[in-house]
């Protein structure tokens, strides 16, 4: 209830600006901007078109500027920032988080990154410019160097005596992290313990091991999947030889979690995760046409296997009018499998050691409902045409394809990940073409040499 009040405020929201800018009442706008927190503003500008969305940011309070461009996707962040003078958005990224800041100059030009750096100072410019020496799709790339880190030789007393001299900590902070005079890091202090124990206590007393340190190159998903499971709100990053160099928060992985999810949502569909709902329609039908193209061709493939058969479908209209039911159900069972597999890709439970278990579950699957499907088709068909002979051919033909469809499902995912293709991309498609072709093949080759 509360999230449906939310949604239909930020609706309201959203209408009231509108009628605003289309009536030119930009000092109305630029107050009801001013009483919005960033992230409904970040809402507020990809939910409206592009004209009204530059708009928008020109009334928008520039101090707001970092926050919003936090909250935003990339196509329209992009967008926005590629119009920004490199002085306005150094300051932006004021407050910014170091990996957000490297995110965002990511989608610049050369040299308007490197002048948007020099425009920052010398302690802000180095911490950025160490996470941009990473891959963005790695711990090193949406990590933040803001780390507090304190020596295990010291007392209680002396590190909070350091915290309250400091003022305040960064976000998200749960624990500090304890490192050598190498800056190995060799332990973590939850702030909990800091602050239930005896001031005179040595820190190497109470610290705790670091369990498990996430290693600078490891791949964004991965480090998803540990937070997930060990259930951190912050974990450190360290290099090849231990040296602390940052940290990972919870917000971080959520939005790594987010933007996996978006990215094979649309990829099912042939289109980018970040793609703005209002880009313009030449750069959106570019995209798609691709897709449109790849598509066009497995069409064509199901479309050859047909005209192959092309005397029996002249003589029999029966067989013109079921040739479609056996790829579609093979199309449906085998999108069922290739769903379940990605998922268990991108959760790590899929490996080398159990994959062909799972072939063989899905496998059977496949036949079980084979069996089943082909009596109930095979039944409607002698039902409706009177013709056994007819009745046999298609369900021989769908037990083949529905336990086709159970192995294909399981083995094109895994295949397009050991070639390092995207499996929400490429693998529906694939599948289609695959059930259709053996489908059409089957019932129709079976149609010719019995009928």
């Amino acid at each position: 209830m509360a999230e449906q009040i939310e949604f239909d405020q930020a609706h309201q929201a959203l209408q009231e600006v509108t009628d605003a800018l289309e009536n030119g009442r930009f000092v109305h706008v630029r107050r009801q901007l001013q009483d919005m927190e960033p992230e409904d503003i970040a809402h507020l500008l990809e939910a409206s078109p592009r004209k009204s969305r530059e708009v928008l940011w020109q009334l928008t309070d520039p101090e707001d500027y970092g926050e919003i461009l936090d909250e935003l996707s990339e196509d329209v962040k992009d967008a926005l920032v590629s119009k920004m003078a490199p002085e306005t958005l150094a300051e932006a990224t004021e407050g910014m988080d170091t990996d957000d800041v490297a995110y965002v100059l990511r989608s610049l030009p050369d040299d308007v990154s490197r002048e948007v750096l020099s425009q920052m100072d010398t302690a802000d410019r180095q911490r950025v410019e160490t996470a941009l020496s990473y891959s963005e799709d790695t711990a090193g790339g949406i990590m933040n160097t803001d780390v507090i880190t304190i020596r295990a030789d010291v007392d209680v007393d002396v590190v909070l005596r350091y915290l309250r001299m400091k003022g305040e900590l960064p976000e998200a902070t749960d624990s500090l992290y304890v490192i050598d005079q190498e800056s190995r890091l060799i332990g973590q202090l939850p702030l909990i313990a800091l602050l239930t124990t005896q001031p005179d206590i040595p820190i190497i007393d109470v610290m705790n091991d670091v369990d498990e340190a996430i290693s600078v190159e490891a791949s964004d998903s991965d480090v998803a999947s540990l937070f997930e499971r060990r259930n951190w709100v912050s974990a450190p990053v360290v290099d090849e030889n231990q040296h602390l160099v940052g940290r990972i928060t919870i917000d971080d992985v959520v939005d790594v979690i987010r933007e996996d999810a978006e990215h094979s949502m649309m990829s099912l569909a042939g289109l980018d995760d970040d793609e703005d709902t209002f880009a313009p329609v030449v750069k959106s039908a570019r995209k798609r046409s691709i897709w449109l193209g790849v598509n066009v061709l497995a069409a064509l493939t199901a479309a050859s296997v047909s005209n192959m058969f092309e005397a029996t479908l002249e003589q029999m209209a029966a067989i013109a009018v079921l040739m479609t039911i056996v790829p579609s159900m093979g199309g449906v069972a085998g999108n069922q499998t290739v769903a379940l597999v990605i998922r268990g890709l991108a959760l790590g439970h899929i490996g080398d050691s159990n994959k062909r278990e799972l072939l063989l579950k899905e496998a059977a699957i496949g036949f079980l409902n084979g069996i089943l499907w082909a009596l109930i088709i095979g039944a409607i068909v002698v039902a409706w045409k009177g013709d056994w002979v007819l009745g046999g051919i298609i369900s021989a033909a769908m037990m083949v394809n529905l336990l086709v469809a159970g192995v294909a499902g399981v083995s094109i995912p895994i295949m397009l990940k050991k070639m390092d293709i995207d499996p929400a991309l490429a693998g529906g498609m694939m599948l289609t073409t695959i059930t259709d072709v053996i489908g059409l093949f089957v019932f129709l080759g079976l149609a010719t040499l019995v009928i």
